[in-house]
């Protein structure tokens, strides 16, 4: 009878020596398709399983049971080191149950569905998954399956979006990100709401993504407004926003203590949008100058100033910023640093530019769930670079608790 060969023997190996050194050598690394590393795993993995059926059977005897060995059961399991073929010892009143990889699991280890989910984290379909596993790891795993191991993330989405939120938030940012989603049959337009907020110990943080079919309406919003009340948002200092129509109107309805921020730079888009380009830089000077004024008197000035200048060419810029001015200029009864914070909805758009970067190569999704896994997936991948803390923040606290000492959260 052959001897079976053992860990030591395959180090020991002249051959295997050489094919370990020529995959190092050829920088691929130990791991990764076709690599000599696997079988040494798998003959470790084959050793600990018989070791496994020795201890349990030395127990059994020790019991004063008869129970004995009966055969193995071959089969191929999924594995970091790409696939292996194992060997399950089997005894005979069918009781053992290894702990390594158990009778009926395909995987060894949870590492290769943290790595599914990571690759497809990072924008790649389920298909660029799959090859990616395939080139890379040796692993053959089916679209199906990579999709059933994302879904595994469903739980905790909705675990997430549904969460208790605090009773007090300092700054809220509003703004909505488009995709074009399979529905029906067809590519349609799909917007999905983001709620980026800032904690008043100066923590940032996404509060819920929402899914809206077609494109952005202020009525959504004023849902999502009563989401955020029904996790326990009882109230908001300032929400910065873009211009939509209604906008205001919604968002009131539920927080009518809040004060709102609308975008400076999406109004100097709009301002923008039908000057002739050779006036373009001379009107960008000088419409600036209102809002980098340091009140809301030398403001004024400014824009009359401009309406002097501009006003009977482009009547429309001096009508949009006189009808908007309380929400354009409400950042001017705050600190400086808080004034930097909330004059823009930037912040939220840098957050939503990750997201288009980790998903650009892909022009449309099959469906809202497989955007939302992807979108989530990302934003926790990446949660260090828009989790930060707040800059300045306790020279900010201080200057709300001087203003607003009625609005701050209560202690327990």
């Amino acid at each position: 009878m052959k001897k079976r060969q053992t860990i030591e023997d395959l180090l020991k190996d002249p051959k295997m020596n050489e094919r370990l050194k020529e995959r190092l050598y050829s920088k691929k690394g130990l791991l990764g398709k076709e690599s000599p590393f696997s079988e040494i795993l798998q003959q470790m993995v084959n050793t600990m399983l018989e070791g496994e059926i020795e201890s349990f059977l030395s127990e059994e005897r020790a019991s004063g049971n008869l129970n004995k060995r009966n055969g193995r059961i071959p089969k191929r399991v999924l594995s970091d080191a790409g696939p292996l073929d194992i060997f399950t010892p089997r005894d005979r009143n069918g009781d053992f149950e290894p702990e390594l990889i158990g009778k009926r699991e395909r995987e060894l280890g949870s590492g290769l569905d943290d790595q599914i989910l990571a690759l497809y984290g990072q924008g790649n379909s389920i298909e660029d998954v799959r090859r990616l596993l395939d080139d890379i790891y040796g692993v053959s795993i089916s679209a199906g399956r990579i999709s059933q191991i994302t879904d595994k993330v469903l739980p905790e989405i909705q675990e997430w979006r549904t969460r208790s939120l605090q009773s007090f938030y300092p700054i809220v940012y509003l703004d909505a990100i488009h995709f074009k989603v399979r529905q029906e049959g067809k590519y349609l337009n799909s917007a999905f709401y983001t709620v980026y907020a800032v904690d008043w110990e100066g923590n940032r943080d996404v509060l819920g993504l929402y899914i809206n079919s077609g494109g952005e309406g202020a009525k959504k919003w004023g849902m999502v407004m009563e989401d955020l009340k029904a996790r326990g948002v009882a109230d908001i200092l300032v929400i910065c926003t873009d211009d939509l129509q209604g906008f205001s109107e919604q968002i009131q309805e539920v927080f009518p203590a809040s004060v709102i921020q609308k975008c400076i730079v999406h109004q100097m888009r709009n301002s923008l949008k039908y000057v002739d380009e050779a006036d373009r830089k001379a009107v960008t000077k000088d419409l600036r100058q209102v809002y980098t004024s340091p009140t809301e008197e030398g403001a004024k000035t400014a824009l009359s100033a401009f309406e002097a200048a501009w006003g009977k060419k482009y009547k429309y810029i001096v009508k949009q910023w006189e009808e908007n001015w309380g929400e354009l200029m409400a950042f001017l009864d705050f600190p400086l640093p808080m004034r930097k914070m909330i004059y823009t909805t930037n912040p939220v758009e840098a957050l939503h530019r990750i997201m288009r970067k980790l998903v650009k190569s892909k022009a449309a999704w099959v469906s809202e769930t497989a955007l939302l896994k992807q979108l989530y997936l990302s934003i926790n991948r990446n949660e260090k670079s828009w989790k930060r803390k707040a800059h300045s923040w306790t020279s900010i606290q201080r200057a709300i608790m001087e203003l607003y000492p009625e609005r701050m959260p209560q202690k327990n």
